[in-house]
């Protein structure tokens, strides 16, 4: 397999509402991002990943996009988005831009435009149906709860929308409106970008004839539809294939055999994607229930996924975004062993095969936020899910789950420091602040050589020096063992092995015969001491070891 600056990169993603407010209104914006670029060269992250800045009415923060070449004002300036450019570029960060193209907003030109008439150039731009039975054209539902279908009456027809009622679905069939998009994704790579992390780009294609989904799901209609692969390699073509670019997609539903299609290198279409399998656990109807799921649970989706993608294409390693609950809270213990267990999830991360993203403040160990009260809650899916589930459910039990799987787990501000707002902001946030800052926060991190931020920074070096970890093939160990998760990396004549203790439990794990680690060397350890006897190491709670195992 080729190498590429991408696959070695570590990216690091920015929510940029909640990153750093430069001129306290209690909304963070890019020149706060520009405030902190020398805090994440200091961390030795290689990209950042900055969630959409484009001009929006925020119905779903800024995914629903009105202007796709401006800045939200919250946010800034064109102006400081090219400081931002090349503030990074001098610090070596890459930019990638997300790329919101499944819809836009309904304050878009083009939907204003759309809307006035059937005729209208822009009428094509989305997805319009006429009434079925004087009902929805059909039965899909949107992502964030109820109908997908917005009934218009000036021409008596619905225009689909996947998201919410202000996020109507574009139409790819329009060639007019692909050069368009194509046309705007040149705009920000002829600034200098490097790349963009596209969407739910596996909904762009959706099936004609708009059959209601049944047993099957929504797999060909509006989910990997029949198109999809086609439009990625015109986008390809006419965009990608003429910069020296990263490309992500966000990519819910798919499965190893579609993401061989979509990320192959001989494919000539993106360069990653993010799957859900992992987010998903245990998979079920209702996103809020968190269900127990078993370690074995998580080898299998994480070796199924090197395996489909080995020697073919390229994955993506995260356990947490802006769309999911903390990580520590999410897989680990983010009351007793925070500490101890977001350095072992972030082993994974970083000594697995592809390209590791970190979420804002995963570095210092954030937890969810757990918010008491439904009015302290401002993600728009949490509100529906509320106001449809509160008619028959206690509250107690409704607040409970909402707590575990918010959105808004992952939107507090960033905590810097103890001061008020943990020094986000002076002014009063748009939403509340963790009220753990004072115990977690960046100036406590960088002040503590022991720190979770300080253990990233070791294992992003440890990737940059280490081809093993990038390039090597994966082994993995003890595959039935429901409390350790151990794998071998091997690249010609080099070789670490990860072991990685999942729960709070000391466990006696005993080395397979065919591994001699016993003149091995230890590269990261989340302890400072080794309990080892024989060829039996006893694990304490989520204890992480890496060992370089010594060339024969």
């Amino acid at each position: 397999m080729k190498k590429t600056w991408w696959k070695e990169a570590v990216v690091y993603q920015i929510y940029p509402s909640s990153f750093m407010d430069s001129n306290n209104d209690g909304v963070g914006d890019i020149k706060g991002v520009i405030q902190k670029l020398d805090y994440l060269k200091e961390l030795g992250i290689d990209v950042i990943w900055l969630s959409p800045v484009y001009k929006s009415p925020k119905d779903d923060n800024g995914y629903d996009i009105s202007d796709y070449e401006d800045i939200m004002d919250e946010f800034g300036t064109m102006k400081d988005f090219d400081e931002l450019l090349n503030e990074a570029h001098k610090r070596n960060i890459k930019i990638l831009m997300d790329l919101v193209v499944n819809h836009s907003s309904d304050e878009h030109k083009w939907f204003i435009e759309a809307k006035k008439s059937k005729d209208n150039k822009y009428r094509d731009y989305y997805m319009w149906a006429d009434p079925k039975d004087g009902k929805e054209p059909n039965n899909w539902g949107s992502f964030f709860g109820g109908s997908a279908w917005k009934y218009d009456e000036k021409s008596n027809q619905y225009y689909l929308h996947l998201f919410t009622k202000k996020q109507p679905d574009l139409n790819w069939e329009s060639e007019d409106m692909r050069k368009d998009i194509y046309s705007m994704m040149k705009f920000w790579l002829d600034k200098g970008v490097d790349g963009f992390r596209m969407d739910v780009c596996n909904l762009y294609s959706k099936a004609k004839d708009m059959l209601d989904i049944d047993e099957n799901g929504a797999e060909g209609l509006y989910m990997n539809g029949p198109r999809v692969h086609e439009y990625f390699k015109e986008m390809n073509k006419e965009v990608f294939s003429k910069y020296n670019i990263m490309t992500v997609g966000e990519t819910p539903g798919v499965s190893p055999k579609h993401a061989r299609d979509y990320v192959g290198e001989d494919r000539d279409e993106l360069n990653m994607l993010f799957h859900f399998e992992l987010m998903d656990l245990p998979n079920q109807s209702d996103k809020f229930y968190k269900k127990p799921y078993k370690l074995t649970d998580v080898k299998n989706i994480f070796m199924k996924w090197y395996n489909g993608l080995h020697n073919v294409g390229w994955n993506s390693l995260f356990m947490n975004n802006h769309d999911q609950p903390r990580m520590v809270s999410r897989f680990g213990n983010d009351k007793e062993y925070r500490v101890e267990s977001a350095k072992m999830l972030a082993t994974l991360i970083h000594t697995f095969s592809g390209t590791p993203y970190i979420y804002q403040g995963e570095e210092i160990g954030m937890t969810n936020v757990e918010f008491d009260n439904i009015k302290d809650y401002k993600d728009v899916e949490t509100l529906n899910y509320y106001n449809e589930k509160i008619v028959d459910e206690e509250e107690l039990e409704l607040m409970k789950r909402i707590k575990i799987t918010s959105r808004d787990n992952a939107r507090t501000p960033m905590q810097w420091d103890k001061s008020e707002n943990a020094g986000f902001t002076k002014a009063t946030p748009w939403i509340n602040v963790n009220p753990n800052y004072k115990e977690i926060n960046v100036e406590d991190s960088l002040k503590g050589k022991n720190s979770i931020f300080y253990y990233y920074k070791d294992l992003i070096n440890l990737r940059h020096e280490n081809d093993v970890i990038v390039y090597g093939d994966v082994e993995l160990i003890c595959g039935e063992d429901e409390n350790v998760f151990a794998y071998k990396r091997n690249l010609k004549n080099e070789e670490i092995i990860v072991i990685l203790n999942f729960y709070n439990n000391k466990i006696n794990f005993e080395i397979p015969a065919y591994l001699d680690i016993k003149e091995s060397q230890i590269m990261m350890s989340n302890y400072e001491d080794k309990i080892i006897k024989n060829n039996v190491i006893t694990l304490r709670p989520y204890e992480a070891i890496v060992y370089k195992v010594k060339n024969k």
